[in-house]
């Protein structure tokens, strides 16, 4: 795993959207890691409707896809270590940033307060 995928690259790489044409570096970063709490917040953006999806199979195709590793870290590791984290109130965003920092893993996020302020990004991520 060479880096953890924040979770609408995970949407988007599912999907085969468009947008992914301007990341042409992502595949060479495979397998791609995976955190759980991203399946939790996949979950609960489909039950509100702000993504349409089959739940839960796209949940079992991520796990059985050989392009992402979905890396197990203990829940009270992550809290432990998103509680030191307090620039956002979005709980997922504030798990996945600190599983990244656990694994010492860049993270792969679009979303622009994630590219601000924490510290571990995928480099190419910026360009």
């Amino acid at each position: 795993m060479t880096c953890l995928l924040d979770t609408h690259f995970i949407i988007w790489i599912t999907r085969e959207a468009r947008r992914l044409r301007s990341f042409k570096w992502l595949n060479h970063c495979e397998p791609w890691g995976v955190s759980a709490i991203s399946l939790l917040e996949i979950q609960i953006l489909a039950e509100g409707g702000r993504i349409g999806t089959r739940l839960p199979q796209l949940t079992e195709a991520i796990i059985a896809d050989p392009r992402f590793v979905v890396d197990d870290v203990s829940l009270v590791t992550l809290t432990q270590k998103a509680l030191t984290l307090g620039r956002t109130r979005d709980p997922f965003d504030r798990l996945i940033c600190a599983h990244s920092l656990v694994r010492r893993v860049p993270l792969c996020s679009s979303d622009a307060d994630i590219q601000e302020n924490h510290k571990l990004l995928v480099p190419e991520i910026r360009t």
